[in-house]
């Protein structure tokens, strides 16, 4: 049997992918979100977040804040690894689980033959850790916009690719921020979600 190849997603990858998504409405095992705060980002930003997942997902708990680590700071840049933080969030992750780390400070990962690019969040696709910072982001709209990048995070980790409607929390940024623009998740993507246990309603499907 070959061995599923776990692939990463990137809140700024340049290829936008259309999601076409079963409708089966048959719930497959539902997780736990685990929210990580490391050092430095505000109590204001990380109970926001937590607030606004309550609203969608059932069982999401909130950590105590942890250092950020010291082997994924890149001092060339004044930056953090995000796929360091992604491996370190990752082993931390119980079964049964999913963690989103959060943190104030600037993180980049190597895409497209570029060693260090700034990124606001990334992930495993599918996987059990993801991570949203908030140092890009608009200081006016910075509360809903590290949610929206944290919940586009947390989408990655149940599998959802990146999403051709404009307004759904799944589209590809595209090499910036166009967070003001995501309303919601679209239909297909709830519907994906939906079936994964979080708590959406779906109107019928059109026949």
């Amino acid at each position: 049997m070959f061995k599923a190849v776990q692939t990463f997603c990137v809140l700024l990858i340049i290829v936008s992918f259309s999601c076409h998504h079963s409708n089966s409405f048959v719930k497959e095992n539902t997780v736990t979100i685990d929210i990580q705060p490391f050092s430095g980002i505000g109590d204001e930003e990380v109970n926001y977040v937590f607030s606004e997942l309550k609203k969608v997902y059932p069982d999401v708990n909130l950590n105590r804040s942890i250092p950020l680590q010291a082997s994924a700071f890149y001092a060339a840049r004044n930056r953090y690894r995000a796929d360091s933080l992604i491996q370190f969030l990752d082993r931390r992750t119980a079964r049964g689980h999913v963690t989103i780390g959060l943190t104030g400070k600037d993180i980049s990962t190597t895409k497209n033959g570029i060693a260090d690019w700034g990124v606001m969040g990334f992930g495993f696709c599918p996987g059990k850790a993801c991570i949203a910072s908030s140092f890009r982001l608009s200081n006016a709209e910075k509360l809903m916009q590290l949610f929206k990048v944290a919940i586009h995070e947390l989408g990655h980790t149940q599998g959802l690719p990146h999403c051709s409607v404009s307004s759904c929390f799944m589209r590809d940024a595209e090499g910036r921020n166009p967070t003001n623009e995501e309303k919601d998740f679209c239909v297909e993507c709830k519907r994906w979600l939906a079936n994964k246990g979080w708590n959406f309603k779906i109107p019928p499907a059109i026949k």
